[in-house]
C-alpha cells in the first residue's frame, strides 16, 4: 500500500482512514502513524487487549462508514452497474438513477409494512 501511494505522489499527510477491525493490528497502526494518516480502526477483540497505549477510536464516525459501506452493497445488487458496459455517459446516469429509483421505492415499501 505504502508503495503505491508513494509512487502515485500522494500525499498522505492530514489523510483519514476509517477501517474495518480485520485492519486492527499493531503494524497497520504503525504504518499509518509513519505516514500521517489519522486512523480510525475498530478494535478487534481477538487480537487481545492492548498495552495501554492510547488509541483513538470515534464510535459515531465508524457508524457512518457502515451507512456508506450498506449503500455501497444495495449499489453492487445492481449487475448491470458493476461493470460499465454503457458507452454513453447519459445512459449511464439514467441507469444509475433508476437503481436508486428502485432502492428508494424498496425502503418505502418496507416502512409502509411496519
Amino acid at each position: 500500500m505504502r508503495s503505491l501511494i508513494q509512487e502515485a505522489g500522494i500525499e498522505t499527510e492530514g489523510r483519514f482512514l476509517n477501517a474495518d477491525l480485520c485492519l486492527d493490528s499493531e503494524s497497520f497502526r504503525c504504518l499509518c502513524a509513519e505516514m500521517k494518516i489519522e486512523s480510525n480502526i475498530a478494535f478487534n477483540p481477538r487480537n487481545g487487549r492492548y498495552d495501554g497505549a492510547y488509541v483513538c477510536f470515534d464510535e459515531e464516525l465508524f457508524k457512518g462508514r457502515t451507512v456508506i459501506e450498506h449503500a455501497n452493497a444495495w449499489h453492487d445488487s445492481f449487475k448491470a452497474l458493476l461493470v460499465r458496459f454503457e458507452t454513453k455517459a447519459l445512459h449511464w446516469m439514467a441507469l444509475h438513477l433508476l437503481a436508486f429509483t428502485v432502492l428508494f421505492i424498496r425502503k418505502i415499501n418496507k416502512i409502509e409494512k411496519l
